[in-house]
């Protein structure tokens, strides 16, 4: 838990517009408030959140204490607020921010969880997937992407809530009793943040909507089609607003009364943040996962190459929707994560710089941390993740720069994807998150991209993003005009690669390398895939066998034929 603020208390009230975040992620829940002027962060208030791991493969989240650390991080925040001078009048709108694809279920009439969270990175519907695959024509995973932009995969929403309704008869009685509401963490958090059973609303925005496989990208609205083919009752889903509106009061908290006037996914409000309003324009964040957004405009475009279409922003309810291509992977900062709590190789996240640092490369190492199969472009499911090219000279600093590499491989695979979507080069790239802070690993990502890696020192562009959108429906601009660059307060850091593209290939080729034997790793509860890799291995040992048969055959053949 920590808390931040700027200065010392001083009579400030009236003097500006202050706009408030909730940025709640995957590992924890902040509340940050901006000084609409400048993007300052004014003070701000963190508190972690635990994950936990009830099979292999399944990550779970408590609900309430998900809205427990949203209470206190608002309220803690403007203790600090008041504590410099403010008042909770000079808060005028909050918005959030949230994980995306994160499932959550409740009963309408306690507020009590049905079920806890099922976290986006959560691999328990792969069954759920391939009963789904084969159910369209051919056993197509994209069968549905005209519609949804997206794959059939363990990632979204409608996959999670399937299983819910499959595997959980609290979740199904409820269903059919007429008390169960679902949503994303934006509908649970504004659900009771605007009175909860007394009076919450129920509502989503297009950018977290278009995260659940249910809404048609074309009509930003719940899709019949979709609903059926997933069997899943519309009356349990929240209405789908703009990004940027009035959606309701909060009713509790200290800044009880302001108005919640933003919400936008994650990924959504760090592309808004950065000010990617351009086609063209992108931004990779490095956080638990990462993602890679490239604003494509007024008009979706359906990837050919693994990539996800979805909603960037619709910012008011009489603004057109922007749409984005997106490149998703699961394991960033996790891995770094791992490293630390699961091998005891670091003892804080920030130590993998200066231990990473202390050699010059990783000497053949290769780390794909395919801890929940592999995103985007692959979509696989049953990879694993793999550490290889081990001599008895590796050690944990090689293994070190060998994780922070396979953040910039993966990221290299998704620019190669978006770049041959959208017929256009990448010249640079801007990139926020919490790893961002690793310059060693900016420049290895700048090396292996082979373009500029621009790292602003506006570090907080998520929150940022998300008050950006709360402003907005208020007729505040927050920190630049929506439409336009003007971001002179906002000073960058710009990473130039510096080897050769002989060597970036190499590089590249050796980590495809390794992808390809991670693939297909996890076969429980079904057939090996007969893959060249499974060959590779059991075809040598069919050999020898049959040859040995072969030899003790001929010598049995010889023996009859001398009696």
């Amino acid at each position: 838990m920590s808390s931040y603020q700027i200065g010392e208390p001083i009579n400030n009230r009236g003097k500006t517009n202050l706009i408030g975040a909730v940025d709640q992620g995957t590992s924890s829940t902040r509340f940050l408030i901006f000084n609409a002027d400048t993007a300052e962060v004014v003070t701000y208030h963190q508190t972690e959140i635990k994950q936990s791991y009830p099979k292999g493969g399944w990550v779970e989240e408590d609900p309430m204490e998900i809205l427990l650390s949203t209470k206190t991080c608002i309220d803690k925040a403007t203790d600090n607020l008041i504590g410099l001078g403010f008042e909770t009048t000079d808060v005028k709108a909050i918005g959030i921010t949230n994980q995306r694809e994160t499932t959550i279920v409740w009963d309408p009439t306690t507020g009590k969880p049905l079920y806890n969270a099922i976290v986006w990175l959560d691999l328990r519907t792969a069954s759920t997937v391939e009963q789904l695959i084969k159910k369209t024509p051919g056993h197509n995973k994209d069968y549905l992407r005209a519609l949804c932009g997206l794959p059939l995969a363990t990632y979204f929403s409608a996959l999670k809530l399937r299983w819910l309704l499959d595997n959980s008869e609290v979740v199904r009685k409820a269903v059919e009793d007429g008390r169960c509401l679902f949503g994303t963490v934006d509908s649970w958090l504004l659900w009771n943040l605007t009175g909860g059973p007394k009076g919450g609303r129920h509502v989503t925005d297009v950018t977290n909507a278009s995260r659940t496989m249910l809404m048609n990208l074309a009509t930003l609205d719940w899709d019949d089609y979709l609903c059926r083919f997933f069997d899943i009752p519309r009356n349990i889903l929240p209405s789908i607003h703009s990004s940027s509106e009035i959606y309701g009061d909060l009713a509790i908290t200290a800044l009880k009364g302001t108005k919640i006037s933003g919400i936008l996914g994650d990924q959504q409000a760090a592309l808004v943040g950065q000010s990617c309003f351009k086609v063209g324009q992108a931004k990779n964040t490095y956080g638990t996962g990462c993602f890679l957004l490239y604003n494509t405009g007024l008009t979706p475009v359906e990837s050919k190459t693994g990539l996800l279409t979805t909603v960037a922003y619709k910012l008011g309810k009489n603004k057109p929707a922007v749409y984005a291509l997106e490149g998703a992977i699961a394991i960033a900062g996790a891995c770094v994560a791992w490293l630390r709590d699961n091998l005891g190789i670091i003892s804080t996240s920030s130590e993998i710089e200066q231990l990473a640092s202390e050699v010059d490369s990783t000497h053949g190492c290769c780390f794909v941390p395919a801890f929940s199969g592999l995103f985007c472009p692959y979509w696989q499911n049953d990879a694993r993740g793999i550490i290889c090219g081990l001599t008895q000279f590796t050690n944990k600093k090689h293994i070190a720069r060998a994780a922070l590499e396979a953040v910039c491989f993966q990221t290299k695979e998704l620019l190669d994807a978006m770049n041959k979507d959208s017929g256009l080069d990448l010249t640079s790239v801007k990139v926020d998150g919490g790893m961002t802070g690793n310059s060693l690993l900016m420049q290895i990502q700048a090396d292996i991209l082979g373009i500029k890696v621009v790292r602003p020192s506006m570090t907080e562009t998520t929150a940022l993003g998300a008050a950006m959108a709360a402003g907005a429906a208020h007729g505040i601009d927050v920190w630049t005009n929506l439409e336009g660059d003007n971001q002179s307060t906002i000073t960058c850091d710009v990473f130039e690669p510096t080897i050769t593209s002989q060597e970036r290939s190499e590089r590249l080729a050796k980590w495809k390398s390794a992808v390809s034997r991670s693939m297909h790793w996890e076969t429980s509860g079904r057939s090996p895939r007969m893959s060249s890799g499974f060959w590779d291995v059991l075809a040598p040992g069919l050999f020898m066998w049959t040859s040995f048969g072969l030899i003790i055959v001929a010598h049995l053949a010889a023996l009859t034929l001398r009696r």
